[in-house]
């Protein structure tokens, strides 16, 4: 029997070495503030189950101040988990060919963004048109 000891890796900060690594590791953490932001929007819908005294004390508590710094950050998280979701469009889906040419992955990306803006406009308007 052999007297060695096996080789142990540290996996102590692994992912900081390589900067794909870091950027995968915060796009992996602002999943955290999407989730966050679920868990926000289930408190409002259980409060609207509650009846209206529930309701208008939950939007009153998305008015303070507090809550509206907390939504900021929840925008930018989410802005850029979806910034870095776009951004691997082209490297999980197989190769688009229109008229024989290769579709750019700047143009994948672009559609993504562009079919997410046009989604939140046409919500925001049916929400607007809603409320009116």
């Amino acid at each position: 029997m052999s007297k060695r000891r096996p080789y142990v890796r540290s996996m102590d900060g692994w992912w900081k070495k390589n900067p794909f690594y870091v950027e995968y590791m915060v796009h992996e953490g602002t999943a955290l503030f999407v989730a966050a932001y679920a868990i926000t929007l289930l408190v409002g819908l259980v409060r609207l189950g509650q009846g209206e005294a529930m309701w208008n004390g939950w939007l009153e508590a998305m008015k303070s101040p507090l809550a509206i710094v907390f939504h900021l950050a929840l925008l930018v998280a989410i802005a850029y988990h979806a910034f870095t979701w776009f951004k691997l469009f082209p490297l999980t889906m197989p190769p688009i060919v229109l008229n024989g040419k290769k579709v750019e992955p700047c143009v994948v990306v672009g559609s993504g963004w562009t079919a997410a803006v046009v989604a939140a406009i046409a919500l925001l308007a049916i929400v607007w048109r809603i409320a009116a």
